[in-house]
């Protein structure tokens, strides 16, 4: 492939233009004529729902009449999923623009096994950390990271320290 300029660099060409075609055959084979469904699930779904589910496969029947989408998750999930399935297909023909998807299907998997069944649900927000912290265990952390230079390194280990040091301390029975 002969590079072509562009206007962020001589000769140079961004990866997702270079990646674009073989993402979007990728989809298609899986039946994702719109990626968007797989990038953007968290925005499609809601955080709740992208919490709990991935979309796998949109299967087309022989008739044409719409298609099935194919939703993984947990079983411990499954009956949340399949209470709010019209809320899912609705949401997901909202961002298709037409009523592409008729039907949505959940399969079921464990948290760890075959790597197509694998599990692993990026999409919940992270929880907030509690703001109050001990003074005490902050100076200590400052004082333990304090010969570093580099902010971000020195950032980091304080971080690692308060972790550390505000670990509950294990009492030692007579088996240790």
């Amino acid at each position: 492939m002969t590079p072509r300029k562009t206007p962020y660099g001589k000769g140079f060409t961004r990866a997702s233009s270079l990646l674009q075609g073989d993402i979007r055959k990728a989809g298609e084979s899986r039946g994702f004529a719109v990626s968007r469904i797989l990038t953007h699930w968290a925005e499609i779904a809601g955080d709740e729902v992208a919490a709990i589910s991935r979309p796998v496969e949109v299967s087309y029947g022989r008739g044409g009449f719409g298609a099935t989408l194919s939703l993984l998750t947990t079983g411990a999930q499954a009956p949340l999923l399949e209470m709010q399935k019209e809320q899912i297909r609705e949401r997901v023909n909202a961002a298709y623009g037409y009523n592409a998807i008729a039907r949505v299907r959940v399969t079921q998997t464990h948290a760890t096994g075959f790597a197509e069944g694998q599990v692993s649900f990026d999409h919940r927000p992270k929880a907030a950390k509690p703001a109050t912290a001990d003074p005490a265990l902050t100076r200590a952390a400052a004082t333990a990271a304090q010969g570093v230079t580099d902010p971000s390194l020195r950032q980091a280990l304080e971080a690692l320290a308060q972790n550390v040091l505000s670990r509950p301390k294990r009492q030692k029975g007579p088996d240790t």
